[in-house]
């Protein structure tokens, strides 16, 4: 086996040991060197999202081997070197995921880099959008074919040029595999720019499965562009709408849009939208499994309508400053041993009728594997639902301490003693800085592979804790602990090389530990 791998016979294996170490940059490498088999597939994989893997963005100036000699005259005015030297590789075609974000932080560090002697005078925000147009009508030119695009049409991110959509008009192939889109448009100087976009992506791609329009403005003509989108999709599975104060969808003809999408949609993400009829359209959406609700200023009247909906959900996720359970019994009584997955994040107080949420829960939803919820007191039945979810993986718990110590005590040895031995993930919220994470940990006996949580004054206890935890559980890989900034530096630097024994500490930002619904 080992032989056919190196020697190409066996190249969809290869190709998928490989995919495996799309963010190894430093192994992706080492393979290059292996061969000239390994090297002709490890390539591709390194150069098809260059923007967003970390490396040295030194890296732009190959793409500029291609220029033309008008192109290269724009470079050598500013001061950049124009005698680039021959790739192996045409690097530009292997692109597959552009990102404008991460492309903008690319060019501003590689500027230095690309320039001696950089002037004090240069116009660093108009070189800047030189090179990026430049990027972009070389790799519109090179074949490339994008899988996934995020744009932020802002006016702090480059600006694109006329000459650009044209070219992208001209190559058919550029968006012919998009399966992922991701537009912003944040200010009225980018209509223009994003409207011309739409059109193009309306010809051109037709396989976008994934698709998030964020606007801070309405503007008609923009909207039905952006409508044409997503009618001209054959399988639409997500939708994610994004407002800001002056958006209101009742205006515009998006949300209609989806009427040709009711078989394909999956998942629907609605954030900081004002509610209109049209969104009556996904009582129609007879297949959407899951659904995201954030910061929605008439969530109840969204609620339901999906809640006449016959799909079954398996993800659902609430943002709000407030929420009233209530609302979502239709929906969990519905979906029962289907739903999975679920996120109530209520911002601001205490989440109402939180009795009758945990009977459905009980009752209804025996299956969910990831619960996060907050602003809640503790109680029976609330331990009764941690108890009776025997499949639960991720759990995340913010709760109000309304009670005295001797009684938050009984409830947190009580919490971790019933806690299921499926669970692999627990973050335990803000409130466990200043309380009893020593207690929690003495008596937890799940298989935990990932925490996270807050520590104080008590950090001695808290940390031998911790180390005993890990001794007799040992299946802890990683920690992420959140530490008062009242603790002695010098001492606290003592702990964690003490901790790294045992279990790999994580700083902020927390990243991989962190789970999301």
């Amino acid at each position: 086996m080992a032989t056919k791998i190196f020697t190409g016979d066996m190249p969809e294996l290869m190709e998928n040991i490989l995919n495996n170490l799309n963010e190894e940059i430093n192994s992706i490498y080492s393979c290059a060197l292996v061969s000239r088999h390994w090297c002709n597939m490890s390539i591709p994989i390194l150069w098809r999202d260059p923007f967003t893997l970390a490396r040295d963005s030194i890296f732009i100036s190959r793409y500029f081997s291609s220029l033309s000699e008008d192109d290269r005259i724009i470079l050598d005015e500013y001061g950049i070197d124009i005698e680039f030297p021959c790739t192996l590789f045409n690097y530009s075609r292997f692109l597959k995921v552009f990102d404008s974000s991460s492309l903008d932080v690319r060019i501003q560090e590689s500027i230095p880099k690309l320039i001696n002697n950089l002037p004090t005078d240069i116009d660093l925000k108009d070189l800047k959008e030189h090179v990026a147009n430049l990027l972009f009508k070389i790799f519109i030119e090179s074949s490339a074919t994008l899988s996934k695009l995020a744009l932020d049409m802002s006016d702090e991110i480059v600006d694109i040029k006329p000459e650009i959509f044209y070219s992208l008009g001209q190559n058919m192939l550029f968006f012919s595999r998009l399966q992922d889109l991701s537009v912003i448009v944040e200010s009225e100087s980018c209509i223009k720019n994003a409207i011309a976009l739409f059109k193009i992506l309306a010809d051109n791609a037709t396989k976008i499965n994934s698709l998030t329009f964020h606007t801070y403005i309405y503007e008609p003509l923009l909207c039905r562009t952006f409508a044409s989108v997503i009618k001209s999709q054959e399988q639409l599975g997500r939708f994610n709408l994004i407002g800001g104060t002056s958006f209101e969808p009742r205006s515009c003809c998006i949300m209609s849009a989806l009427e040709c999408q009711k078989k394909a949609l999956r998942e629907i993400k609605i954030e900081c939208c004002a509610y209109g009829e049209e969104f009556e359209v996904l009582m129609n959406c007879e297949n959407l499994e899951v659904i995201r609700i954030f910061h929605y200023k008439e969530e109840v009247k969204l609620l339901k309508i999906l809640s006449t909906n016959l799909s079954k959900i398996s993800t659902l996720e609430i943002l709000s400053y407030s929420i009233d359970a209530s609302n979502l019994i239709p929906i969990l009584e519905n979906s029962g041993p289907l739903l999975q997955r679920l996120r109530l994040y209520s911002e601001k107080r205490e989440i109402r009728s939180l009795p009758l949420l945990i009977e459905t829960l009980i009752s209804f939803c025996p299956n969910i594997t990831y619960l996060y919820i907050s602003s809640i007191k503790f109680s029976s039945k609330f331990l009764d639902l941690i108890g009776s979810l025997q499949k639960l993986l991720y759990l995340t718990l913010q709760w109000i301490d309304d009670g005295t110590e001797e009684k938050m005590k009984s409830w947190i040895t009580q919490l971790a003693e019933i806690l299921p031995s499926s669970l692999q993930y627990f973050n335990l919220g803000d409130f466990w800085i200043n309380s009893h994470i020593d207690i929690f940990l003495d008596h937890c006996n799940a298989p935990l592979k990932r925490l996270l949580f807050g520590v104080d004054y008590d950090y001695d206890k808290t940390i031998e804790a911790l180390i005993k935890f890990c001794k007799r559980k040992k299946t802890l890989n990683y920690a992420y602990i959140h530490c008062n900034t009242n603790i002695d530096v010098l001492k606290w630097d003592k702990v964690k090389k003490d901790l790294e024994e045992y279990v790999k500490l994580v700083p902020y930002p927390i990243g991989h530990v962190y789970v999301d619904c």
